[in-house]
């Protein structure tokens, strides 16, 4: 039971890596083209309702006093670093959904150097966000290499693990009692 709990937790991580790196792909995209006064614009824009509501609300504040000091060179280099980390994450996945065991150590390398950077992130300037985010790839880091020593291929989980969620006859699991 715990092998097929963590067979679904490691295949909605990489699904959720895959949707993060699509919405991280599309930022950047969007980062290019806006100057800084336009996203301060769109994010009180955004905010405003929410912060008439509630003056204290976490999320809006945190939006808008990241966005209050962003220069020119400060919105170019987070673009590049959105275009960079999505294409990133969505390659690996879609490396892995192609059925590859070879991409296994190169997806946690990758994943290994944007976790290195984050938690540079966390000591010089600490957040809950970049906290959150970096215990997320740290679990799927550990779930990637889990597959990779297992000698399974994404779809051979996939199918393991739909099966037993849906209760139909799922082929064993190696190491299961």
């Amino acid at each position: 039971m715990k092998e097929r709990v963590l067979d679904l937790v490691f295949l909605v991580g990489v699904l959720f890596k895959g949707l993060d790196g699509l919405v991280e792909l599309i930022g950047g995209v969007v980062l290019l083209f806006v100057t800084p006064a336009k996203l301060v614009g769109a994010i009180g824009a955004l905010t405003a309702k929410e912060l008439s509501e509630d003056p204290h609300d976490l999320i809006a504040n945190l939006l808008i006093h990241g966005v209050a000091h962003v220069g020119s060179s400060g919105l170019a280099f987070v673009a590049a670093y959105l275009l960079l980390h999505g294409a990133v994450k969505i390659a690996i996945v879609i490396a892995l959904l192609i059925g590859s065991r070879r991409i296994y150590p190169w997806a946690m390398a990758a994943l290994g150097a944007f976790l290195v950077f984050q938690i540079y992130e966390l000591i010089t300037k600490p957040s809950i966000g970049v906290a959150v985010l970096t215990v997320f790839d740290a679990v799927i880091i550990w779930l990637t290499w889990r597959e990779w020593r297992r000698g399974r291929e994404l779809r051979d989980t996939w199918r393991g693990t739909i099966a037993w969620v849906f209760h139909r006859d799922a082929p064993a699991v190696p190491g299961e009692s």
